[in-house]
């Protein structure tokens, strides 16, 4: 079991100031490793094909008409994933104007919605920020996964994204579903729509009824 795990957005608090409104943090698993490595192949057919060797796909750096064929070419693949949408508009701690504790517990939440689905699961990162956060990090998600009697996480390791096509299928489904809330435009939920059938959940928090 193998999922790799991406965000968009950021963890500041600057609304309106240049941060953003919505931090996001996907998961997308892959149950069987036979799959995932079908899924890398066909993601290295379509830079190929489409001309874009040595290109990293990312979901913010691409246009539209590049995204459909990228979620074209993996939508018949079986993996899930899951979604934690961090609303900032909405919290107002002390705890989350600190950046590194924004993030651990966005990635604690959307953990804790997946934790249900995972078995000895091998977790992979976008290698990002200095090594003793990303070390905290680790630590952080194997003794909150694996809490109580559950064995969620086996391993958590990172890698640089642009050596790894998972980690790539991440960040374009993660910019998929933030998307969906970050824009107004009519066709906001246009990808989503083609991996909505990969969706175990997507969560948003707080809602209006929770910072009331």
């Amino acid at each position: 079991m193998l999922v790799f795990f991406d965000e968009s957005g950021d963890t500041g608090m600057k609304l309106g100031a240049g941060s953003s409104r919505y931090f996001v943090v996907t998961g997308v698993l892959f149950l069987d490793r036979d799959e995932a490595l079908r899924c890398d192949q066909a993601i290295d057919r379509f830079r190929q094909k489409s001309g874009a060797s040595g290109r990293e796909f990312k979901f913010a750096k691409m246009p539209d008409a590049f995204r459909l064929q990228f979620f074209q070419a993996v939508q018949s693949f079986e993996f899930l994933y899951s979604t934690f949408v961090l609303d900032k508009s909405l919290i107002s701690g002390p705890g989350f104007h600190d950046s590194r504790s924004c993030y651990k517990y966005s990635t604690r939440l959307l953990f804790e919605n997946m934790a249900p689905h995972l078995r000895d699961a091998i977790v992979v990162l976008d290698r990002c920020g200095n090594r003793d956060f990303v070390n905290q990090l680790k630590k952080y998600l194997k003794t909150h996964a694996n809490a109580g009697e559950r064995h969620a996480v086996k391993k958590v390791k990172t890698d640089d994204s642009h050596k790894n096509n998972l980690v790539q299928l991440a960040d374009m489904v993660c910019g998929a579903v933030a998307r969906c809330y970050s824009s107004s435009a009519g066709n906001r939920r246009q990808f989503r729509r083609l991996i909505e059938h990969n969706e175990l959940e997507v969560r948003i928090w707080p809602t209006a009824t929770d910072a009331t």
